[in-house]
């Protein structure tokens, strides 16, 4: 392997999934699984294809229980082809398989410089010989709706012919994730098939309660030196087949390229998708052609982007950004569609958009600022919605979902499943209203690094005042603390959603949601002060702002409770009186305990008696906030914040923590960057080999985990630079962390393309190209210094 290409020798069932997870390719508009081509779905094999946005709702019975569901859907296969040879004589091999040992040779190569993946086996039938098979797949940059396979086939030591069957495949369902196996789970209905001579099929169908149109035309075709013994294009009930007998000799090697286009009703400026998809697979160029141009666009997406950092920490964040890429592309900014949590590579969490913006924005705002844009405005279009639900629960201002899907309702089940004991339970994650918060700090982070004021005074505004007003709301005073409080909310941790035997739900005064609730409402004040006059007169009378607000909104900022216990920040009120866990005696018996709460369930005990954490939950204001802001934060509250509080409260949550989520190392890694650093590395490693290893135990062959991925990037990118877009200048506070000592990329800041930071032997060069734009201003350790447009400038960085 190379710093460029990941490979997988030998065929193994057990890591298959795990494998077309990270083999996924993609364009932002669609992506495609790394499932062999000739396989189904099925116990192994799961070649699952996701348009992005396109989601369906059904009804299944759950414990007795009518659950409504929405779901990415899983679309029609459009990867299929399977072969068989063909001897001299007439008689046939069975169709190919895979199955372990059966292949002399089996190998996969991902090549992330070309976004290519190519398949090479060599195969012994009996009676026949061997057939060596090499496959490479792409799924189109530069055209998001065009995807290719060659196959290209060669008889080492035997002659006759070789049977290939091209099919487009309407019987799918969604399969992916096992623990889903009892709720409905077809979403396509009215399949239809046809063809168009002399070499294209297609199919089109339609989900069933969102009703998309969904279409896909495949044209195969075969080498120009060989001419088919047979060519028979035959439509189905649910399938589409083309059929292929070709002759085949050792030193004559038969080309097959099924090039296939894929078109929804979602699309901009079609008419029809069955119509469109037929037409741009027929005008489609050859393989050649498609190659070149999808490499091309690659170039440039990697001259935007990529990382260098040396050694197998680079290799992985390359890997990382090239799934980051692959979901969230340039092709993004026409599309109406979040972040899904798991990207288009499976179908856990149903294809929806968490928090997890949070961890993928900040990355995206400076390198592609017009996807974090359409990302934005995919929350904007939903805010009458979240105004909906916040008058519907009784409360004022904006009140976002845990889990959006299509339009913007709350997605997020009433009720999950514990794999470890079976049961469904109550599902309370809908209480995470902090979501709030993080779509308001992506709001701020996009306009702080792009400068875009105009839509920081338009929609922007109308999503951060909307929040704030949530928030206000939200907030009861307490005469007997002199303080207001927020109750009945569950923060990042997950496990906690309740007190120990209480009838009702949620926690109070999380210190996470209070502190950046407080945040966004102290930067709805900045932004009021800051609208210019026009705005200013404008925007209160569009979004119905009393002349009392703001005034509430400043005592809310500065008066809501943060509980501290034994000298450190408490998780939530009352959580110093919860039980000690026995960390040692459930790592003895039980190893694996990062679904703590699935085990403690399972045992008939609950999460909720103990100081026991999922995730990074207090300590995740260490990753949003730089230390200075943090601790003028809580002076803002009332509440002094030194370096001795900080620390005493990492190393206390740190303890109590069984990072049941792929982010919890990530942050972790982050906030000990600067609070202990001899620490860090554990983390970062684990937070980089999250998925690659799978060590949530068989969770990223349902989909990697985007949040984590693009997490580790800005690790790099804001972590270890400590990098701040504020008061229009460049922010930099380096900290060092040996394993990470070297690293360069590159940023897009306020117009200025490709700066380019680099950090090597302890300095720090930046250099700004040549453009018609303004200087930068830096700061960094006290001092500041303006960059022209052509100069590079290199800086001493400090060692601690």
């Amino acid at each position: 392997m190379t710093d460029w290409t990941w490979e997988w020798a030998g065929y193994d069932p057990a890591t298959e999934r795990l494998r077309e997870a990270l083999c996924t390719l993609g364009n932002g508009y669609f992506a495609t699984r790394g499932a062999v081509p000739e396989c189904r779905a099925g116990l192994v094999h799961y070649p699952g294809t996701y348009a992005a946005g396109c989601y369906n709702r059904l009804e299944s019975t759950v414990a007795g229980r009518q659950v409504v569901n929405e779901d990415l859907v899983n679309l029609p296969n459009w990867l299929l082809l399977r072969f068989r040879p063909r001897r001299a004589d007439g008689g046939r091999g069975p169709w190919f398989a895979p199955r372990p040992h059966s292949p002399l040779e089996h190998r996969h190569v991902l090549d992330l410089r070309h976004a290519t993946l190519t398949r090479t086996l060599r195969h012994r039938y009996g009676g026949t010989g061997v057939l060596g098979v090499e496959q490479i797949r792409l799924v189109h940059m530069e055209d998001p709706h065009l995807a290719a396979l060659r196959t290209v086939f060669t008889a080492e030591d035997w002659s006759g012919e070789i049977e290939i069957e091209s099919c487009l495949d309407g019987e799918v369902i969604n399969g992916n994730v096992h623990r889903y196996r009892a709720l409905e789970r077809r979403h396509l209905r009215q399949v239809r098939t046809g063809v168009r001579e002399p070499d294209t099929v297609w199919l089109a169908c339609r989900t069933s309660r969102s009703d998309i149109g969904v279409a896909l035309a495949a044209r195969t075709t075969v080498g120009a030196d060989v001419a088919p013994a047979a060519s028979v294009l035959r439509p189905a009930r649910h399938r589409a087949v083309h059929r292929l007998v070709v002759p085949i000799a050792p030193g004559r090697p038969v080309v097959v390229d099924k090039t296939v286009a894929l078109h929804t009703s979602r699309d901009r400026a079609i008419s029809d998708p069955l119509g469109e998809a037929v037409d741009r697979v027929s005008a489609a160029a050859d393989f050649p052609a498609l190659v070149e141009s999808h490499c091309a666009a690659w170039e440039r997406l990697w001259r935007h982007a990529d990382i260098q950092v040396p050694g197998e920490a680079g290799r992985i964040l390359r890997l990382h950004l090239f799934h980051v890429l692959q979901t969230l592309s340039p092709h993004t900014a026409d599309l109406d569609v979040g972040v899904p949590a798991r990207g288009l590579h499976g179908e856990a969490y149903r294809g929806h958009v968490f928090w997890d913006e949070l961890f993928v924005l900040p990355y995206l705002d400076l390198h592609f600022p017009d996807v974090a844009r359409a990302l934005l405005d995919y929350r904007h279009r939903r805010l009458p919605r979240a105004c909906r639900a916040a008058a519907a629960a009784g409360r004022t201002g904006a009140m976002y979902p845990w889990q959006s899907g299509s339009d913007g309702r709350e997605e997020t089940q009433e009720q999950h499943l514990n794999p470890a004991s079976g049961r469904w339970l109550p599902d309370h994650s809908r209480l995470q209203h902090h979501v709030g918060s993080a779509v308001a700090y992506n709001v701020w982070q996009y306009c702080e690094a792009t400068g875009d004021t105009e839509y920081l005074y338009t929609k922007g505004a109308e999503m951060l005042l909307g929040i704030a007003r949530f928030w206000a709301g939200l907030a009861d005073f307490d005469p007997a603390l002199g303080r207001y409080r927020i109750r009945g909310v569950v923060g990042p941790d997950e496990y906690h959603d309740s007190y120990p035997g209480a009838a009702r739900p949620g926690l109070d005064d999380n210190a996470y949601t209070n502190v950046t609730a407080a945040w966004v409402l102290t930067r709805a004040l900045e932004l009021l002060r800051r609208l210019p006059a026009w705005h200013a007169e404008e925007l209160p009378a569009r979004i119905r702002l009393d002349a009392g607000e703001p005034a509430r909104w400043e005592e809310v900022s500065r008066r809501l409770h943060v509980p501290f216990h034994d000298g450190v920040i408490s998780q939530f009120e009352g959580y110093e009186g919860l039980a000690e866990l026995d960390w040692a005696a459930y790592r003895a018996r039980y190893g694996n305990i990062r679904r703590l709460d699935r085990i403690l369930e399972a045992e008939g005990d609950t999460v909720n008696r103990y100081k026991a954490s999922k995730q990074a939950d207090v300590l995740m204001l260490g990753y949003l906030f730089s230390p200075a802001e943090l601790r003028s934060l809580f002076r803002r509250l009332g509440y002094e914040l030194d370096d001795d509080v900080w620390r005493g409260t990492v190393d206390y949550y740190l303890r109590r923590t069984s990072h049941g989520s792929t982010l919890s190392e990530l942050v972790h890694g982050v906030v000990l960057a600067r609070a202990r650093r001899a620490e860090a590395w554990q983390y970062v490693h684990e937070a980089l080999e999250s998925d690659i290893a799978d060590i949530q135990g068989g969770t990223t062959g349902e989909g990697i985990h985007l949040g984590a991925m693009a997490g580790t990037l800005d690790l790099v990118q804001r972590g270890l630079t400590g990098l701040e877009t504020r008061e229009d200048a460049l922010w930099l506070d380096p900290v060092p962390l040996p394993a990470l000592s070297e690293y360069g990329f590159t940023l897009h800041y306020r117009g200025h393309r490709g700066i380019g930071l680099r950090r090597t032997d302890g300095q720090l060069q930046i250099r700004v190209p040549a453009s018609e734009e303004s200087p930068i201003r830096v700061v960094l350790d006290g001092r500041e210094v303006t960059i022209a447009p052509g100069q590079t400038l290199t800086l001493a960085v400090p060692e601690s």
